[in-house]
């Protein structure tokens, strides 16, 4: 059945900003839609908030909204545009959710929008919990013993008819948000009462826990006519229990007979088809290792996290063959893209194993809790292809980009062989490689497995890398030892370590013998027919499949997994990059490991090679294709941190040289430039130790910002107000050595600049000034920017001009230069220059029109400024306002702080237009998530520093009907200021204090700001972290509450939903 009649123009809500739960395999779920549909003729309107994606580019739909993903806004977009047809189940969790609530509202009905795709009643049997097991009862599905609760009492009397564990998982949420595994009444209490209140219908499910089992997933497709296809199935090492999203998986199976892959393939078509979904899901169970019991744990009626896996480790475009089913196609009417030759209903055949580890934000969040369990916790992802388990599980492991090549943490080296073994018990990020020293250290595979139910396949696995270890360090290393560690996967540089080498000398070594990877095709069909897509990895094996090619070439470095302060905004950057090469003629090649994205899509560049982006790795790709260079400066810190390795091998850097990035980034040789263009910057010192430090500290006066050198997203950042305050972080927070020095500057208070320019080596290209609205002390990844600016003179910005140009210049930048201003006084300060894409780069196309990375590509391939049509300089300001506000996870993360400082922790980013300013910065309050109350009360609890100014932002929260409240010493100042406020109980008070009132709702805000030192602060820790528990905003930062006041009164009275596409705003 061809294309559904009456489809002419069809709504996609998008999935909004990154966060842990949702990061960006709907981003590129969503593009491969966007594509499909445009393709059958339909016009497409986009709704998402994200502009970090290239989903949100203009040409990728007709007409593209970046609004809040909520009701108010779809309805107003949904009145303007008419569509005749709406897609929600590309759009992850949020788009079901608001697809649901269109409907409940009869918005649908009352526009006679239909819904595409898998349909109401469909969603419902699924995710509600109730519909679900009615479903799973009638087809004779064994699901775990459980029950529906509303309330918490409901939940204690089920945990004594049934026993713990027992796990919680709340209806209608993403990433397991809420959830948890209870083992006792407090537990099931705190985490139940969290549970409902995430749930959008106030509802959890209480069941048995089956930890312990195997957790297998089949990604199913279904068309209108009954078909169906199970396009792949995977494992996850790690046992029930953990949350899907946070365990290592293989693919396919491993450890499975061939009849229990059918039994379970049977199932999950038997339970797609009665649900009626049409088009991509996914069906989760648990395998009791023991017998052939199984246990259906969950449906997903739409494109997920795992479709992206499944999808880059087999090369089937699930996102797009589910658009097309929803647009009325049936399987066998889709070609299959890769191939070519064959229909979609042809299952894919795996002849390689794919290994996927996620990525971890540990490293940002240092004292949060690692434990692992079935709420969420990585904000990424990695996934390997090889022919055998070792060699995927060490090569993912390098492309994880968290500093180890191997699977080998030097610090368990420091641990007795019982700290070892105790260690094993431990659920958290690490347990791999505490599982790989206990094997080095003679733990059985038995005990291993008693202890943590990894099968004992996976555990064998592991002790064969830890075999191949010793046979290496015992020697001699002949030709035949070498190709067996190469086809295990063992890196260079781990060789190198084990007989006292260095990585490129390995390198030398096994090139002399012949020893060089061969790239093999992901082709779908096990190389049953030819594929059209050239889509490789590396293995060490006998026959290479690389086609042959005469074209010039070029090499675009991709951006690895996302984590916080590299996020999808890098990938954005690559995309485009690739399509300003193929315009120039260039064949290009993508390296990249992250499944999740645009940029290792099969269409996307000429040829995909999805390798680690280690030096070992790239150079291999480099040998095998000789292409005319290397462009690193849109993968983010990942890339650039490889051009001086690749160079100092010989290859060639595209665009600003290796020493133009040495320049900005050595902080002498950056000083020296700055003396040379006569541009200030705040007083600071490079220092090797904790003497060194303190002396530059007290030279260039307190407040201090500290941070070592080379860092991407602010890690380790601190402001300082003492010698103590700096002792503790040189001895905690940083290990400064001649190799890794430190960074101590004067902090100045001020606004902060940012601006992204693009320089051919004569000619500069300013397309926007951003301003922040969080003063300089705020990571500029967390702060709100708004363009064009508001509060900066002409003076200002004509220096800003000037500087930009001599820094550029200076550098010898070719393509594009990210730069961080202060402005104190009318006097303009450089703190930071990177001669790299930064993240702002998305934002700023979007709002100027200036597709700013097809530019800086071409003008690294040499084609100037002025020969690309364009005018060198500032570019116009619009009448129109743009704002970008960042997006936090805290929700998942406990014992995280939620306070803003240098340090980055934002996810993911929002962005709102108006053509008036308060009403841009409301939209981006509301699509960032923050639920400003409409009424009610507002907590103030704030450092004696900032008190002055809470004053005013009391007095205006006063005057617009709220009832301020404050802790004692913050209410005596407002009274001095003639506020009328209520004092609140401090935590430490005992009785009915703050934080009853926020569990119970009396509070709608809070305004909070650090004090430093004892009690107080942990306090506020506990103020800070109730807030996000109750989901309750609650702001960290002066400007961003002044801010809000203002936006507040500003829009009292006034209508806030106001729509605006991108196609409509005009650009100079």
């Amino acid at each position: 059945m061809p294309k559904k009649a009456g489809v002419k123009k069809v709504i996609v809500i998008g999935s909004g900003p990154i966060i842990i739960g949702q990061a960006a395999e709907f981003d590129y779920a969503g593009t491969q839609a966007c594509r499909a549909l445009k393709e059958e003729g339909i016009e497409v309107v986009l709704v998402n908030s994200n502009p970090a994606t290239i989903m949100t580019d203009v040409h990728i739909a007709d007409r593209v909204y970046l609004e809040p993903l909520n009701v108010e806004f779809m309805e107003a977009v949904i009145q303007k545009e008419k569509p005749d047809s709406l897609l929600a189940t590309l759009g992850g969790q949020v788009g079901l959710n608001l697809a649901m609530e269109l409907d409940e509202r009869g918005i649908l009905k009352r526009y006679h929008v239909d819904l595409l795709g898998t349909q109401i009643p469909s969603i419902k049997k699924a995710e509600d919990r109730e519909l679900f097991k009615e479903t799973m009862q009638k087809l004779h599905q064994p699901i775990p013993e459980s029950t529906i609760v509303e309330t918490v009492s409901a939940a204690k009397e089920f945990a004594k008819k049934v026993g713990y564990p027992l796990i919680v998982r709340p209806a209608y949420t993403l990433g397991g948000t809420g959830g948890g595994i209870a083992h006792n009444d407090e537990e099931l209490d705190d985490i139940t009462n969290l549970g409902l209140t995430y749930s959008l219908i106030g509802q959890a499910l209480i069941e048995r826990s089956v930890a312990g089992w195997k957790e297998i997933e089949f990604e199913v497709l279904r068309d209108s006519a009954n078909n169906c296809v199970t396009v792949c199935n995977m494992e996850n090492l790690d046992p029930v229990g953990i949350h899907t999203g946070d365990s290592i998986v293989v693919a396919p199976c491993q450890t499975l007979t061939d009849r229990e892959v059918q039994m379970l393939r049977t199932a999950a078509i038997d339970i797609v088809r009665e649900l009626g979904v049409e088009g991509g899901c996914n069906v989760q169970y648990a395998l009791n290792p023991d017998s052939e019991e199984y246990i259906v744990i969950e449906v997903n009626p739409r494109v997920s996290r795992s479709s992206a896996l499944a999808s880059k480790a087999t090369g089937y475009p699930i996102a797009k063959v589910a658009s097309k089913i929803a647009a009325g196609y049936t399987l066998d009417e889709i070609e299959n893209a890769v191939t070519k030759k064959t229909s979609a209903c042809f299952e894919p055949t795996l002849d390689y194993v794919v290994m996927k580890i996620p990525r971890w934000p540990f490293d940002k969040f240092v004292n949060a809790d690692h434990t692992l369990g079935t709420q969420m916790k990585a904000t990424g992802e990695v996934m390997a292809i090889e022919r055998n388990i070792e060699a995927s599980l060490l090569k993912a492991v390098r492309s994880l980009e968290i500093g180890l090549i191997h699977l080998d943490l030097k610090d368990l080296r420091k641990l007795s062989d019982s700290e070892v073994f105790e260690r094993v018990k431990k659920q958290n990020d690490e347990r791999f490689f505490v599982i790989a020293e206990a094997f080095r250290r003679g733990m059985a595979i038995e005990a291993v497995h008693e202890i943590t139910k990894i099968d004992r396949f996976f555990l064998r696995k592991i002790h064969n890398i830890v075999d191949m270890e010793q046979l290496i360090k015992k020697g001699p290393m002949t030709k035949e030892l070498m190709l067996k560690a190469k086809k295990m996967g063992f890196a260079d540089v781990t060789i190198g370590e084990y007989i006292g080498k260095k990585g490129l000398e390995v390198r030398e070594m096994r090139k002399a013998w012949g020893i060089i990877p061969t790239y093999k095709m992901v082709d779908t069909c096990a190389a049953e027919f030819d594929a059209a897509t050239p889509y490789y990895y590396s293995t060490y094996g006998t026959e290479d499949e690389v086609g042959e090619s005469t074209k010039k070439k070029a090499i675009v470095l991709g951006s690895g997994p996302i984590r916080i302060g590299q996020g999808v905004e890098f990938d954005y950057c690559s995309v485009h990059s690739v399509w300003a090469l193929k315009e120039l003629g260039y064949e290009t090649i993508i390296i990249n490991n992250n499944p999740e994205t645009v940029s290792t899509d099969f269409d996307t560049a000429d040829r995909l090679y999805f390798e680690p982006l280690t030096i070992e790795d790239v150079l291999n790709v480099i040998d095998r294709e000789k292409p005319e260079g290397v462009i690193v400066q849109f993968g983010g810190q990942t890339a650039i941190n490889l051009a001086g390795p690749l160079a100092a091998c010989g290859v060639k850097i595209l665009g600003s040289s290796v020493d133009s990035i040495d320049r900005a980034e050595d902080r002498e040789r950056f000083d020296e430039l700055l003396t040379e263009t006569n541009i200030p910057r705040p007083k600071g010192h490079t220092v090797f130790d904790i003497a060194g430090a303190i002396k530059a500290a007290n030279d260039v006066g307190y407040p201090c910002m500290v941070r070592p050198s080379y860092v991407l997203g602010g890690r380790a950042m601190e402001i300082v107000y003492n010698d103590e305050e700096l002792k503790y972080y040189m001895a905690n927070a940083v290990k400064a050595s001649q190799e890794h020095p430190v960074l101590v500057d004067h902090y100045l208070m001020g606004t902060e600049v940012e601006v992204d320019a693009i320089c051919d080596g004569k000619d500069v290209l300013i397309p926007g000034i951003m301003e922040h609205i969080e003063r300089a002390g705020v990571h500029s990844g967390d702060s709100i920017a708004v363009y064009p600016p508001r509060s900066l003179s002409p003076h200002i910005i004509k220096t800003i001009v000037d500087f930009t140009n001599k820094l550029a210049l200076g550098l010898e930048v070719h393509g594009m230069i990210n730069i961080q201003y202060i402005v104190r006084d009318e006097k303009l300060y450089v703190i930071e220059v990177n001669p790299r894409s930064s993240r702002t780069v998305p934002f700023i196309s979007k709002v100027t029109g200036v597709s700013m990375v097809d530019v800086a590509t071409k003008c690294a391939m040499g084609v100037s400024i002025v020969d690309q049509g364009l005018r060198p300089g500032l570019r116009h300001f619009p009448d129109y306002y743009a704002v970008k506000a960042p997006v936090f996870s805290f929700n998942k993360m406990t014992d995280v702080d939620i306070s803003l400082g240098p340090e980055m922790k934002s996810t993911g980013e929002v962005m709102a237009i108006d053509y008036q300013f308060p009403r841009a910065l409301y939209k981006a309050f509301v699509a960032a998530g923050t639920n400003i109350p409409e009424e009610g009360t507002i907590l103030f609890t704030i450092a004696d520093m900032d008190k002055p100014e809470a004053a005013s932002i009391a007095q205006g929260l006063s005057e617009l009907g709220y009832e301020i409240k404050a802790t004692s010493g913050t209410a005596a100042f407002l009274r001095s200021k003639n506020v009328k406020v209520t004092e609140a109980k401090k935590v430490t008070d005992g009785e009915h204090d703050l934080l009853d009132d926020i569990k119970e709702g009396n509070i709608g805000m809070v305004i909070n700001t650090l004090t430093h030192g004892g009690d107080v602060a942990r306090d506020g820790f506990k103020i800070r972290r109730s807030t996000v528990e109750h989901a309750i905003p609650c702001l960290t930062s002066m400007d961003t509450a002044n801010a809000l006041q203002h936006v507040m009164t500003a829009m009292k009275g006034r209508r806030i939903v106001s729509i605006v596409a991108l196609q409509d705003l005009d650009w100079e």
